[in-house]
């Protein structure tokens, strides 16, 4: 079968969409996304408690792409714990830098709307010291690159993306529309995200780039409080059909197919990400009561927080937070780890420090915990 070359004039699509059949997707999505941003905005300190759905959102996203990491693994290897292979430490490394660039545009958006700056500087901390740090981190690509199986020919390829030499204009085009008013924002975004995907704009790294556009876009236009919103869990379940949704914009200018799915996405992960987040607040109350009742010590929320946010972790670490005195941070890892709260995942060994894990927040990140 021939290659799918990509179709220069076909974006923006908006007078290509069949809006009629769109608009009950339209309003599914748009009233998920809604429910999920009234839940975000209840939640106490979304950074800490919601953190281990951003690890398991880096690991799917990355998985997409073919690392075969789980979001325990990367927190163990973060912790200090030794990878099993040369290769499996390199998709740990991928996962945490999608991690790191996610930061890095958070920060960049502070005082930047999102633009081509910004990805450029999210994609060389995605590469960085990874597989693709060859790659050219952080620059747009001057030469040819195609879609297909490893080691293919472009006459081999599945997709061919837009020529080196007009990529340029295709992402200034994109970038003007990314800022334009249309008539619903959550098309723009699926508009948004597949001809990033057609563009293919650098020469790796460009699935995990566009997938971090989807809460960086929710929360730039307002649809959510903070760009936090988990989307790759579907999109990794239906990864035959995610494909070939996006080869179908170029090859049948199936724009509506193609928003239709990206909108069934938003829903479905707007409602899993309310039910996990519910889940995390609802560990989170118990988990504060448990361990005030266990420690009898002021500084057990603190200690609380800190297991949140990392849940996998050095003893070292715990005991050095700020937040907590090292006395009173042993004497609670101690209960902790006593109560059956934390398991040891690797004991302390001379100067080798413990690492610790918090299993029961991790089953309700990886989608294991009982309902």
């Amino acid at each position: 079968m021939p290659a799918v070359h990509y179709q220069p004039g076909s974006f923006p699509p908006d007078d290509r969409l069949d809006w009629a059949a769109l608009v009950p997707a339209i309003g599914s999505a748009t009233a998920a996304v809604a429910r999920y941003d009234g839940l975000l905005e209840a939640v106490p300190n979304p950074d800490v408690l919601l953190a281990p759905l951003g690890a398991q959102e880096a690991v799917l996203s990355s998985r997409i792409e073919g690392t075969q990491a789980t979001t325990r693994e990367v927190l163990e290897y973060q912790a200090g714990q030794e990878a099993p292979s040369p290769e499996r430490r390199d998709d740990f490394v991928e996962v945490m830098n999608y991690r790191g660039a996610m930061r890095e545009a958070q920060a960049l958006l502070k005082d930047l709307p999102i633009c081509l700056k910004v990805i450029r500087r999210a994609h060389r901390i995605l590469l960085r010291g990874a597989r693709g740090r060859g790659r050219a981190p952080g620059e747009f690509r001057r030469i040819p690159n195609w879609i297909g199986p490893p080691g293919c020919t472009i006459d081999e390829a599945s997709y061919v993306p837009i020529d080196a030499d007009k990529l340029a204009d295709g992402l200034n085009r994109w970038e003007r529309y990314l800022h334009e008013e249309t008539r619903d924002p959550l098309v723009q975004l699926a508009a948004i995200h597949a001809e990033f995907e057609a563009l293919h704009p650098f020469l790796d790294g460009n699935g995990r780039l566009g997938r971090m556009l989807v809460p960086l876009y929710l929360s730039d236009k307002g649809l959510i409080k903070k760009p936090m919103f988990y989307i790759s869990a579907f999109l990794e379940a239906n990864r035959d059909i995610y494909y070939e949704r996006l080869l179908a914009v170029s090859r049948d200018d199936d724009w509506t197919g193609w928003c239709r799915f990206f909108l069934e996405a938003v829903r479905a992960q707007a409602d899993d990400n309310i039910a996990k987040a519910r889940q995390i607040l609802s560990l989170y109350d118990r988990m504060k009561r448990h361990v005030a009742d266990l420690t009898h010590s002021r500084y057990a929320i603190a200690a609380l927080d800190f297991i949140f946010e990392l849940p996998v972790f050095r003893s070292t670490d715990f005991i050095a937070q700020d937040n907590v005195p090292a006395p009173a941070a042993r004497r609670i890892l101690n209960v902790l780890r006593d109560d059956g709260v934390l398991r040891t995942l690797r004991p302390s060994r001379g100067r080798r420090a413990a690492i610790f894990m918090f299993d029961e927040l991790l089953d309700i990140a990886e989608g294991s915990a009982a309902e």
